[in-house]
């Protein structure tokens, strides 16, 4: 049988991770490092929070999140992909790693050769939030503005080439309509920005607003999902005129490429239960995150999926980052 230099590399790596796994004894035996590419305080905590508890009693030792935010996620994603494969510095990985290829031509890392996905934690849907300042109380009434007053509508998001950016783009595209896009810093600044009214509309996960919702200062008007989704009385977006829609964030677990087997497979199984476990899904219910699952190889060929659809939306939109 021939071997390729790519395989022989391949081969060389393997034998490497399997010696240090080898070499440091039954995994974990020291604190394992999350590194979250979001700034503290954003929607990503509440995910990643009681997930980490929990792998902490699991895992048997300390979980430590690590801030790494950046240039899309691509920071943190890129310094996990350079890390060593041991099964002690993970990735909270999200829709990002699937959008950041289309955006950048130097990331400087390969998602699909650099890095591996170790267990999918869930999908947590956008919701579209609109002003109570304004009269829409449904999709239809809010396509029927926009076609009749093009330009006339503002969106936010937290940034160019975002999840809830290329959320709404696609939304335009499949409702042919045309509103103005106005990114921010942050999702912080766009909640800001939509509750003083310099906005009109948003994608948002669900959660991010329920307080405001409550207190009536803007109004949920339809969900990106495929069904409804438990605890939130909301039609979807799909059932009100735009079939096929869905737009959201998935969140998942992912570690260096040469990470030694063994290590991931005690990781997507006890990463599993954790995200399994009752007190973990009561928070991620109030969260509207509806919990995912799959095999190593299977989450493999969702990312390839998740890049080639983003790549599309992308380049129709001719969304770019500044």
């Amino acid at each position: 049988m021939a071997f390729t230099r790519r395989s022989l590399l391949a081969a060389a790596a393997a034998m490497t991770g399997a010696s240090v796994f080898a070499q440091e004894g039954e995994y974990p035996n020291r604190p394992v490092r999350v590194i979250n590419p979001y700034t503290p305080g954003g929607s990503v905590d509440p995910v990643l929070r009681p997930l980490s508890l929990k792998l902490q009693e699991l895992l048997g030792q300390s979980v430590i999140t690590d801030y790494k935010p950046g240039a899309g996620t691509n920071i943190g994603s890129d310094f996990v992909a350079k890390s060593k494969p041991d099964g002690y510095t993970l990735l909270l990985a999200t829709s990002s790693l699937a959008i950041s290829p289309a955006l950048h031509k130097n990331l400087g890392y390969d998602a699909l050769r650099d890095l591996t996905p170790v267990a999918y934690i869930g999908d947590q849907p956008f919701s579209i939030v609109v002003s109570t300042a304004l009269p829409f109380k449904t999709i239809p009434e809010l396509l029927a503005y926009a076609r009749a007053n093009p330009g006339k509508l503002s969106f936010g998001s937290s940034g160019n080439g975002g999840a809830v950016h290329l959320g709404m783009e696609l939304f335009k595209s499949m409702t042919g309509t045309n509103m103005l896009h106005i990114p921010y810093k942050g999702g912080a600044q766009t909640l800001t920005a939509m509750l003083a009214g310099d906005i009109q509309l948003m994608l948002s996960p669900p959660s991010n607003f329920a307080q405001h919702i409550a207190s009536g200062r803007v109004r949920m008007i339809g969900m990106a999902s495929n069904k409804r989704v438990p605890g939130f009385d909301v039609p979807t977006i799909a059932e009100q005129g735009v079939p096929g829609y869905t737009s959201g964030v998935w969140y998942a677990i992912y570690a260096p490429a040469a990470t030694p087997q063994p290590i991931l497979d005690k990781l997507h199984q006890i990463i599993t239960r954790a995200v399994a476990d009752k007190q973990v899904q009561d928070v991620y219910q109030k969260l509207a995150l509806v919990p995912g699952g799959g095999t190593i190889d299977e989450l493999k060929a969702n990312l390839r999926a998740e890049i080639a659809r983003w790549d599309k939306v992308v380049k129709e939109s001719g969304a770019k980052i500044d």
